[in-house]
């Protein structure tokens, strides 16, 4: 599979299924690290996800007709976290997701562009998420994307960090 083989745009109602089923799948790895009780709750949010809250877009990468990838964009953090007290304004990226069959061939990138492109296009000059140690390779492509740390975003889910990360939209994160 080619990224030109890949349509990124805006999931429909008649998505919600096979977007909540490669969401799932996209996370299930972690169940192996989680402890079953906190899987079935994250799980669980997860499938409530494309229906809870009011996203600016739920984006998808499709392949064939399949969802490979997929999140969600939020308008700030009172609307992604019902957390107005974490100050952020622009726009957030939760819930990025790509299959497992999928990895490695680009589709996160694709989505961050698709997130960069949906931000800059209503005016934001910031883009922001969160993400944890867990989830080392995400880190590793927000680094390596320009996202820095956003210290002062931090928030705990029960006993883990959940480390704020933002990207300046300057002429270098609107190439990527």
């Amino acid at each position: 599979m080619s990224t030109d083989e890949i349509v990124i745009r805006d999931a429909t109602e008649d998505d919600h299924v096979s977007f909540i089923e490669s969401l799932v799948s996209a996370y299930r790895q972690y169940a192996e690290v989680l402890p079953g009780p906190v899987w079935e709750q994250y799980e669980s949010g997860l499938r409530a996800s494309f229906y809870e809250g009011k996203p600016i877009a739920r984006i998808v990468a499709v392949s064939k007709g399949d969802i490979i990838g997929s999140f969600q964009l939020f308008a700030s953090s009172e609307e992604a976290y019902g957390q107005p007290e974490l100050g952020i304004h622009n726009p957030i990226i939760r819930y990025l997701a790509v299959s497992p069959e999928a990895r490695g061939k680009g589709i996160a990138t694709l989505l961050i562009r698709e997130a960069i492109k949906r931000t800059h296009s209503i005016g934001a000059g910031r883009l922001n998420l969160h993400t944890s140690d867990m989830m080392a390779s995400a880190v590793r492509l927000y680094e390596r994307l320009g996202f820095e740390r956003a210290y002062e975003t931090d928030l705990y889910s029960g006993e883990v960090l959940v480390k704020g990360f933002r990207l300046e939209l300057n002429e270098a994160a609107l190439r990527l």
